[in-house]
């Protein structure tokens, strides 16, 4: 399982990575990808809106199983990936190298909160 040490997780199987300018890049895991199969269709959240901790933001769904995608912190969208919405295989194929939406945190300390490369990988194995 693909665990990039570079980033953060959340249990509902977000990661999380910093950008150079302070935003976050928000996709979903490898392990989630994997669990729910071949995506067909990605609902993300508008620019502009104003999330919080844990609120369901976003769809992905797959030929098994919808999912949401929950905020991993609170922020406002800065930028949603309108490529994957076009061509949501692109998840399957690449987790981790296609963002979903990007956010600008309220509070920038609120990152660590959420967990770290080895907590996500233990919380994988637990499952």
């Amino acid at each position: 399982m693909n665990v990039p040490a570079e980033l953060k997780y959340t249990e509902s199987h977000e990661w999380i990575r910093t950008e150079a300018d302070g935003t976050l890049s928000i996709g979903i895991t490898d392990h989630a990808q994997e669990a729910l199969g071949d995506l067909v269709f990605i609902e993300l959240p508008d620019v502009g809106r104003k999330l919080t901790a844990g609120e369901a933001c976003a769809v992905v769904e797959s030929v098994k199983a919808a999912s949401d995608i929950y905020a991993p912190v609170a922020g406002e969208v800065v930028a949603a990936n309108d490529d994957v919405v076009k061509t949501p295989e692109k998840v399957n194929a690449d987790a981790y190298a296609n963002w979903l939406y990007r956010m600008k945190p309220a509070n920038a300390g609120d990152l660590a909160k959420l967990l770290d490369a080895a907590a996500y990988t233990k919380l994988i194995a637990e499952a």
